[in-house]
């Protein structure tokens, strides 16, 4: 007997199983909003029986909330990942770019970004909502503030960079790329979006 289904328990979906789950929910709530997107929507979506669904969240913010979580998850790893090959910290910064503008064209652009979504639907008045997306730019803006100071480190960035302003503004220009995809950019446009960013750390 699979020990993880002897202490799961009874009408409780496996671990993977949720995260799989929060996978597809995240694709509505990407593509139509958190009020647009309806509980049968999600639970159609997410593939889970009604019962177990209302076992795993109590409603369709905890489905929301879940899902942001997941969400931010993989895409730090994946950035991360994206990251460990950086030769120097300019290069870092130019994946880091390049790792947000592949995201801003196609059907993953069309599709948009869960961080920006929530903070031009929810932000404003939800505190939960508010709380994660200031973790999520305060996050990103450090590790570039991180990267172009390793730059100036190893000398692929001139010392005369100004590192949080510049972060501030390559951050701007990240969830500017986010939003430009929801209008279908095709990549080339996208990617001259970098090429110019990175000509402030020249």
């Amino acid at each position: 007997m699979d020990i993880n289904t002897a202490t799961r328990p009874p009408g409780r979906p496996r671990e993977f199983e949720i995260e799989e789950a929060l996978d597809k929910a995240i694709v509505v709530f990407s593509e139509r909003g958190y009020h647009a997107a309806s509980i049968s929507e999600l639970k159609d979506a997410m593939g889970l029986a009604a019962g177990s669904l209302y076992k795993a969240f109590k409603d369709k913010k905890a489905i929301f909330l879940a899902s942001f979580d997941r969400y931010k998850q993989v895409r730090n790893a994946l950035l991360d990942q994206e990251l460990a090959e950086g030769a120097n910290g300019r290069d870092k910064v130019s994946r880091m770019l390049r790792f947000y503008a592949e995201a801003s064209h196609g059907v993953s652009g069309r599709r948009g970004c869960l961080v920006v979504g929530t903070a031009i639907e929810l932000a404003v008045y939800d505190a939960e909502a508010a709380e994660r997306v200031e973790r999520s730019m305060t996050r990103t803006e450090a590790m570039i503030d991180g990267l172009i100071r390793e730059g100036q480190a190893d000398g692929s960035i001139p010392p005369t960079i100004d590192p949080l302003t510049t972060a501030h503004v390559l951050l701007s220009v990240t969830q500017g790329l986010r939003v430009l995809g929801k209008t279908g950019p095709n990549r080339d446009r996208a990617f001259s979006v970098v090429d110019t960013a990175m000509k402030l750390l020249d």
